[in-house]
């Protein structure tokens, strides 16, 4: 029965090794999403092995009232699924930091600024879906918890759900 078992094994995993598809070497492009401001970044994903990847992301908000940057690693192990499909998952970490700058009326003292920022670190995963058209272009959605780790006094310890598409350029 071990036999049986072990020779059934290693026929799934040399089938699986057989049918991995090559992703490309290099891609650049951007990642649209929003998780707490953060919402375009600019992503380059390089290929390592035949089915591994390393992705970085430099993402940046400005609004009215704040700034802010993100910068996050992953590494990404990429399974195909049929006709240019591939389902992928990650784990990664980043950096980010922020600005507040408030302004308002106060009764006795009137015009008042407040000024606000904080860094932190993240530890992020990704599970995604991606589809490989003919032409050196690659579409990708997936979802991006994110849990991060600041010195603000103010605000616990975040936990955010990123839900991100990605247009990227294969090289």
């Amino acid at each position: 029965m071990k036999k049986v078992f072990l020779t059934l094994a290693s026929l799934l995993t040399f089938t699986a090794l057989t049918y991995a598809q090559d992703i490309s070497k290099n891609a650049i492009g951007l990642r649209l999403g929003d998780s707490d401001g953060f919402g375009a970044e600019i992503s380059y994903q390089r290929a390592i092995m035949d089915n591994n990847r390393l992705e970085f992301d430099f993402g940046w908000r400005d609004g009215k009232h704040y700034d802010g940057v993100k910068l996050i690693g992953l590494y990404q192990w990429i399974w195909n699924i049929d006709g240019g499909f591939n389902w992928y998952a990650g784990a990664g970490a980043g950096f980010g930091a922020y600005k507040n700058e408030y302004r308002y009326n106060h009764p006795v003292y009137g015009s008042v600024k407040e000024e606000h920022s904080d860094s932190f670190v993240i530890l992020s995963g990704d599970v995604g879906i991606e589809y490989t058209f003919d032409f050196p272009l690659l579409l990708s959605l997936d979802v991006r918890p994110e849990l991060g780790f600041g010195d603000d006094l103010y605000d616990n310890d975040d936990l955010d759900f990123d839900i991100g598409l990605g247009v990227r350029y294969q090289f």
